[in-house]
């Protein structure tokens, strides 16, 4: 009997360290990737301004890159259920590395960000589904706020280095011989291209590393209707759960503003401090410090059953965002930045790992984070839409960070109320 138990032990020790080792090698690609990502828009607006456009084409890019996240939702989650979820991660960037090529090769710019867009789409219920089946509850917060750190981080890397991609340096930089007979589109970004090909390229061989981690489901009928029927069956489900309702509203408004305020940044670096695009881009990455730092203190400090008690700070988010509008130096941009950044982090990666914890349970790891990103990428189509529409009939700056600030009070607000008044905080964080 001895013997067994120290065969067991032994079994449990090995499994726990390859589930570590698939967790922190998804951890390596998810960091390349989104690093790339974030250079890629950067390129990708630096390509629209090159070519002259209009300035609504700017956060028609940002429309393109997620509109794939809404119109393939019911398909996304049942196909990351179905295979090995790092096959999926690889197909994902294999996609996005084909994007990078349409660039080079003169395609349009929204176009190019449609098809990383579809990359995404298929990427997060794999790599988030992955995460939720390596580990168990109790570790989510944990996981998400190291998850949240690393991704943020290289959100951070991935704006400057789109910065530094589209400066002077790269722009001066000549090709080599070799890759100037490829057929490739008469730009000065030609040399920035290239690189951030290079990162998903190293992003799609390093998935080839990553374990299946052994979590199989019922098998479901892929006719389209049906699909798209009990998708929608699902996203009732999700959000008729008193806590995953409540995080999925919290998350998707959250996102959807943060999407949006991520261009505002840029405006309103250019317009109010002065600074061209690739240096508004590396205060943009400002923002993503704090958003590491307060990941970072949330995956320390809270615990999975108090994530509904950070509930005030969503509505000191909406007070702060106005005071964009009273700094006039970029010292205390930084200083503006970090706050608001630290802020949503700390309040958004418990909501986040509240909303996979039901979503797992509800569903399916893959379909709920299906459900979960059509909802909050539904948010980022329409604030985008309407961040679109401000700018093509040239709303000042001013008036749109206001609204802004105003939307998260207000709606922050009333959702803690309803809160307080429903004693959501009181429910059982056990399985149904």
């Amino acid at each position: 009997m001895p013997s067994m138990n120290t065969g067991s032990a032994d079994g449990a020790a090995l499994l726990a360290r390859a589930r570590s080792r698939t967790f922190f090698l998804v951890i390596a690609v998810q960091f390349i990737s989104t690093a790339a990502d974030n250079a890629l828009l950067i390129v990708a607006i630096a390509r629209v301004i090159e070519l002259h456009a209009q300035a609504w084409i700017i956060p028609v890019l940002k429309l393109s890159l997620t509109f794939c996240y809404v119109l393939l939702a019911p398909f996304v989650g049942p196909f990351a259920d179905y295979l090995p979820k790092g096959r999926v991660m690889l197909l994902a960037n294999f996609l996005k590395a084909a994007a990078v090529c349409g660039l080079l090769m003169g395609s349009d710019p929204t176009l190019a960000l449609a098809l990383a867009g579809l990359a995404a789409a298929i990427y997060a219920p794999a790599k988030y589904g992955l995460i939720t089946e390596l580990l168990p509850a109790e570790q989510l917060v944990r996981a998400n706020g190291f998850f949240e750190g690393v991704t943020v981080s290289a959100v951070v890397l991935g704006t400057a280095l789109g910065g530094l991609l589209i400066s002077p340096v790269l722009l001066a930089l000549a090709l080599p011989q070799w890759l100037q007979l490829l057929p490739l589109t008469s730009t000065g970004l030609l040399a920035g291209m290239f690189i951030l090909l290079a990162l998903y390229v190293v992003a799609a061989i390093l998935n080839f590393g990553v374990a299946d981690s052994g979590a199989r489901y019922a098998s479901q009928s892929i006719h389209p209707i049906r699909m798209v029927h009990r998708f929608f069956q699902e996203n009732k489900i999700l959000w008729a759960d008193p806590m995953g309702g409540l995080s999925m509203a919290i998350t998707t408004l959250l996102w959807g503003v943060g999407a949006t305020l991520q261009l505002i940044v840029l405006r309103w670096a250019n317009e109010s401090l002065g600074l061209p695009l690739a240096q508004a881009a590396y205060l943009q990455g400002v923002t993503a410090l704090g958003v590491v730092g307060g990941a970072v203190l949330a995956s320390r400090y809270v615990k999975l059953s108090d994530a509904i008690k950070l509930l005030p700070l969503g509505v000191l988010i909406g007070l702060l965002v106005p005071l964009m509008l009273a700094v006039g130096s970029v010292i205390w941009a930084v200083v503006l930045l970090l706050t608001v950044g630290a802020l949503a982090s700390y309040f958004v990666v418990p909501m986040n790992a509240l909303l996979q914890h039901r979503g797992h349970h509800l569903l399916t790891a893959g379909r709920s984070i299906a459900v979960q990103g059509f909802n909050e990428n539904g948010g980022i189509l329409l604030m985008l839409a309407l961040y679109a529409a401000a700018t093509a009939n040239q709303i000042p700056l001013q008036a749109l960070i206001i609204c802004f600030g105003i939307l998260i009070t207000l709606i922050m607000g009333l959702v803690w109320f309803v809160q307080s008044r429903l004693r959501v905080s009181e429910l059982t964080l056990q399985c149904p």
